[in-house]
């Protein structure tokens, strides 16, 4: 069964381990030219969380500490996204112990690098 990351990874040699709910922590789909990332981090407090983008990785991690039991509970997980994404448009929410963050696709981006020259 595909998951739903196949439709744009399809054709590309990403590791399929990157798109798949092993976990069963996150989903990562696309929809309407975005990609939707949500992050299972219940018992976490919005100020505990970050989220940061860095060329083409999304880093999420988590930090939790309870004094009373003396617990820590860390969580830190990167997604590496195969299209551009319009960093100024990327947002997070975090809501019923579920971060969700959207990153916007650049529609129509041309590949990324230089141009080589063909010769005839």
């Amino acid at each position: 069964m595909p998951t739903p990351a196949s439709s744009w990874t399809q054709g590309l040699d990403f590791p399929s381990r990157l798109f798949e709910s092993g976990g069963n922590d996150y989903e990562l789909y696309e929809e309407d030219d975005e990609f939707v990332l949500t992050v299972e981090l219940p018992g976490f407090d919005p100020a505990e969380i970050t989220a940061s983008w860095d060329s083409g990785v999304l880093n999420i991690a988590a930090e939790h500490e309870d004094e009373e039991r003396g617990t820590r509970r860390t969580y830190h997980r990167r997604f590496r996204f195969p299209k551009t994404v319009d960093e100024d448009g990327i947002e997070a929410a975090y809501q019923n112990g579920i971060l969700t963050v959207r990153l916007p696709a650049v529609v129509d981006a041309a590949v990324t690098g230089t141009e080589i020259e063909i010769e005839s």
